[in-house]
């Protein structure tokens, strides 16, 4: 298993694919298979069945996992698409913006 640079919450930016250059949150990270789901970016369609708890039946449009090679976390302090360091403070790691040097953890 691999570590992951982005985390849920995250503003993240597309940076390859068919949606490049959308913006969005991080619904969900799935670090076994380096893929993580964006808010709103690789949409697919989703036949659903009508059942007895849900009777509501139709094709849902809902968000794909992608590799995470695909997004670029966007900083808080500067909103730009950065690459991600990582530095101790008090025996924990924190995320630090590689272009203006600020905390990425608050």
């Amino acid at each position: 298993m691999t570590k992951m640079s982005v985390r849920v919450g995250d503003n993240v930016q597309v940076i390859a694919g068919k949606d490049k250059g959308k913006v969005g949150k991080i619904l969900a990270v799935l670090p076994y298979k380096e893929r993580v789901m964006v808010e709103r970016a690789n949409m697919m369609k989703k036949a659903k069945r009508p059942t007895q708890k849900d009777p509501n039946s139709g094709i849902l449009e809902i968000e794909a996992p992608m590799h995470v090679s695909n997004v670029m976390l966007v900083c808080p302090s500067c909103s730009q698409p950065t690459r991600i360091g990582r530095r101790r403070e008090e025996g924990s790691r924190v995320r630090v913006c590689k272009k203006c040097g600020n905390d990425i953890d608050r």
